[in-house]
């Protein structure tokens, strides 16, 4: 059996989070997963990564594409923030640990967590080389929230004035305005 590669992400921000509810595909129950990002300027962790990686390979005997690997240029794909970043995506069966600055945990009820805050992160590489092919992929283990950050996605959209005011009507069932703009 190969040797754990854990290695902590610190200050990454957090992409695509199911953190707290398993992921769906197609009405299907993925795996609890996040992508997180860092700057390309982080010569420090882009090396270890790689350092991880090649070792990773060396130990399976195997060749494993650019774009089999979990980890992936952001200027490659087409999502808002990943320019001028590198993207790695975790994933996991059970659900990860997911953690405030204090260490206390958290859950989704909470909203700390989401698209576009900084965390940091345990991830743990390993070797697929299956029936369903060959890939480095990364097994997400904790989340740790750092510090907010600009939320990626259309965040809730504020309808209020689209209403009309009823406070002084006195007749609740008037059905006969117009209808909202289709």
């Amino acid at each position: 059996m190969s040797e754990s590669t854990k290695i902590q992400l610190k200050n990454v921000r957090l992409s695509f989070p199911s953190l707290f509810q398993r992921a769906q595909f197609n009405g299907e129950d993925g795996k609890y997963e996040a992508t997180f990002l860092f700057s390309k300027k982080d010569k420090k962790l882009k090396a270890k990564l790689d350092k991880a990686i090649a070792a990773k390979l060396k130990e399976a005997n195997v060749k494993v594409p650019q774009d089999k690997r979990c980890l992936k240029d952001g200027d490659e794909v087409e999502y808002n923030g990943y320019e001028g970043n590198w993207s790695i995506k975790a994933s996991q069966s059970r659900r990860p640990t997911v953690i405030d600055r204090d260490r206390s945990p958290l859950t989704e009820d909470d909203n700390v967590i989401y698209a576009g805050c900084f965390v940091n992160a345990i991830v743990d590489l390993w070797v697929q080389n299956n029936s369903f092919g060959k890939r480095i992929n990364a097994n997400l283990y904790g989340v740790q929230f750092v510090k907010d950050g600009e939320a990626f996605g259309m965040g809730p959209v504020d309808v209020t004035d689209d209403f009309d005011d009823l406070s002084d009507d006195e007749d609740d069932d008037d059905n006969d305005d117009d209808d909202l703009d289709d």
